[in-house]
């Protein structure tokens, strides 16, 4: 079983970009959140 490295080389900017995006959209909804929190009390 030889794993071909041209494979990870595609896909590890993509992941890259993806997790950056998932990371990137997850503090934006922290912030929209405690705000709305922080209004109901």
């Amino acid at each position: 079983m030889d794993f071909d490295f041209r494979l990870l080389i595609v896909l590890l900017p993509i992941l890259a970009a993806a997790g950056w995006a998932v990371f990137n959209i997850g503090v934006v909804a922290l912030q929209q959140l405690q705000k709305f929190l922080n209004k109901e009390a």
